[in-house]
């Protein structure tokens, strides 16, 4: 009955925003501006895609900056209805998560081409270089575009990231030049190479060095003792390489491809214990992939896209200052094809069919390894109607997974048909306000550490599967006079997670298994503008809250019933404003957090403090004919406390760093 009140409360909040996005303006020249809005907002790129069906929320290079990242998720830390799992300093891990869904119902999908990890479903942001990238995109959901592999209907939640394509205009080359460097050691050079090489043929080279020390001094409680201690064994260098290939290969056809190269050497500096606050673990990292894109646009009717992608990932973990010396060594490799072909039928109706196929295979000197291998065959089939007043998609997905393994007994086929639908509705023609709900049906395999992981892995998983319902509401009004506007957008939705794979408890040994139920209800609401204060000022602002009350509903008799879910804070959010002279730009950012819990029991000994991190940037671009330079300064976590997103492992205090890029 409480659920019930809440959403009252909270659709009662979404319906008054309606409302007042119902006030129509009749001057006449206002009403000019409102019917290119549409075009507009898709050219700038804003946050918050106003006619998406699904929430969708884009962040290009420059919108980064003004929020002083320097690395990728710095800037997902800004987009609303996310959570960021930092482990602390700048080697490491980072992983997303898309409305306490989870990091393995979230897709990583980098130009075109679905990142995967098998072993583990999550992805590392700091694999991928931050001066390299040109846009990030998050769609919780399915997206407008159904010209997509299906890989990318297979998710809750798909992170996109583009990176930087090159443009020739007045010359044949660009040389893009960028240094990063700040507190505890870090040095970050990269380059950017473009060559038209031919009329319809371009290439870019890409490399980038990163290194750090990363041992920052931190204060922080465990238990009743004070610890003051320098973080140790936080080290990470980092080369990165890229080559990419643009050719057009005739007026509607375009092949892309793409060399990737990663190698990485970092200490994992671990949790802050009571009587050890030392580690000694060390992670090695190599990936490579190549991946093909090709699309032909044949005419007004039809459309093809092919992908293509071969990925190898080899990974050592090792410590030796444990009672049992560890050398660990996984390899993992992944050949993944894909085939969409779309049809215009006319009269708004469109159609898509995509068909992916994908083999992983994983390796590891752990004993008593059985060499699991997958195949995965995945079929989307979705239809879209499309109007000046309405969106509307709707989507069928058959999942089909096979496994064997050399040693030992594998698991059981999986088979599921996955649906989903959206709808967009644009209730005035002269106002850009639109309504929206989707829902989607989806599931995420077991990994194979779920599986076949020394003990503690279960071949008799059940893949865990979610349910997802949305309703929201977007509005963009342009404001005075110029390009000054105002956006808004506010989202309920519940989420239900069934079969939710957890590690409990055996006789002697901790096992996965399904036990867990999740139930979740939120709110995300959003707002951003840009306002010209003098002809010599521009301000431009964002903003998000995000309400999630993510619940365990296992058991009514457990004393787990009804407890936050861990590392899920009820209330979070972001903001940023940032002020535009012609001398200099100058802004402030802040991301906040409220408690969470670092255990499944929501008891005081559990709880994470709220944190809120504070930061300042200084900027200028220096224009000199065909050259430009661009300087940025960032001071960091001005308040200086050492917070933790997850539990003893405290972040760095306050901290500060400078870019500067050159381009020719």
């Amino acid at each position: 009955m409480q659920r019930f009140k809440l959403l009252l409360v909270i659709a009662n909040c979404l319906l008054s925003t309606g409302l007042l996005a119902q006030t129509v303006d009749n001057d006449t020249i206002i009403r000019k501006h409102e019917e290119v809005a549409e075009v507009k907002v898709q050219g700038q790129n804003h946050r918050v895609s106003i006619s998406a069906a699904s929430p969708t929320q884009k962040i290009d290079k420059e919108q980064m900056l003004r929020v002083g990242a320097t690395q990728i998720s710095d800037a997902v830390k800004h987009l609303s209805g996310v959570n960021v799992k930092d482990y602390g300093g700048i080697g490491g891990l980072k992983t997303v998560s898309v409305r306490s869904l989870g990091a393995q119902h979230t897709a990583v999908n980098y130009d075109g081409i679905t990142v995967s990890d098998c072993q583990s479903g999550q992805v590392d942001l700091s694999r991928f270089s931050f001066s390299n990238i040109s846009e990030l995109e998050l769609t919780i959901g399915q997206g407008n575009d159904i010209f997509q592999p299906a890989k990318i209907f297979a998710s809750a939640g798909v992170l996109t990231i583009k990176s930087t394509a090159p443009k020739f205009k007045e010359q044949n080359y660009h040389i893009d030049v960028n240094i990063n460097g700040g507190s505890f050691g870090l040095v970050n050079p990269s380059a950017i190479y473009s060559q038209k090489l031919t009329k319809r043929l371009a290439m870019s080279l890409y490399a980038d060095y990163q290194r750090a020390d990363g041992n920052y001094t931190y204060k922080m409680y465990n238990g009743n003792k004070l610890i003051k201690e320098k973080r140790n064994n936080s080290d990470i260098q980092a080369y990165r390489g890229e080559l990419n290939l643009y050719s057009q290969l005739g007026d509607n056809q375009e092949l892309n491809g793409k060399i990737y190269l990663y190698h990485s050497k970092r200490g994992l500096p671990g949790g802050v214990i009571y009587d050890n606050p030392y580690s000694f673990e060390r992670l090695h990292d190599k990936n490579y992939f190549a991946q093909l894109n090709y699309e032909n646009r044949f005419n007004g009717k039809w459309k093809l896209k092919a992908n293509g992608k071969c990925n190898y990932s080899w990974s050592r973990d090792i410590n030796g200052q444990t009672a049992v010396n560890s050398d660990d060594r996984f390899k993992q490799t992944e050949s993944y094809g894909s085939v969409v072909a779309w049809h215009n039928f006319g009269r708004g109706f469109s159609a898509s069919l995509a068909q992916d196929f994908s083999y992983n295979y994983l390796s590891t000197t752990l004993k008593n390894c059985q060499y699991p291998e997958r195949y995965t065959s995945l079929t989307a089939l979705a239809a879209q109607f499309k109007s000046n007043e309405v969106l509307i998609t709707a989507s069928l997905l058959n999942i089909y997974i096979t496994e064997n393994v050399k040693i030992g007994s594998a698991a059981n086929d999986r088979k599921r048909i996955s649906p989903a639908v959206s709808l967009s509705w644009k209730p005035l023609k002269q106002s850009e306000w639109h309504i929206r709900a989707s829902y989607k049906d989806i599931f995420r395999a077991p990994t194979f550490n779920d599986l076949y992981y020394r003990l503690i892995g279960n071949t008799r998983l059940r893949s865990e599967s979610t349910k997802q319902v949305n309703l929201g509401t977007t509005w963009h009004k342009y404001i005075g006079k110029g390009n000054d506007y105002l956006t808004l957008s506010a989202d309920i939705y519940y989420n239900r997670v069934k079969d939710k794979i957890v590690a409990i408890p055996t006789m002697f040994v901790w096992q996965m298994s399904n036990v867990g139920k999740v139930e979740t209800i939120g709110a995300d609401i959003n707002i951003g503008g840009e306002v010209s204060i003098s002809p010599q000022c521009e301000a431009h602002f964002n903003a998000n809250y995000n309400f999630m009350q993510a619940e365990d509903i296992t058991n009514s008799e457990s004393t787990l019933w009804r407890d936050q879910i861990a590392y899920t804070p009820k209330h979070s959010g972001a903001g940023n404003c940032n002020f535009e002279f012609p001398w200099f730009t100058i802004g402030y950012n802040v991301t906040w957090a409220g408690e969470r819990y670092a255990k499944a029991q929501n008891s005081p000994d559990n709880r994470i403090k709220p944190y809120a991190d504070h930061s300042i940037n200084l900027s200028k671009r220096f224009e000199m004919g065909k050259h430009s330079l661009y300087i940025q300064a960032d001071a960091r976590n001005l308040s200086g406390k050492n917070y933790e997103i997850i539990r003893f492992y405290p972040m760095p205090g306050r901290n500060y760093n400078i870019t500067i890029s050159y381009k020719i």
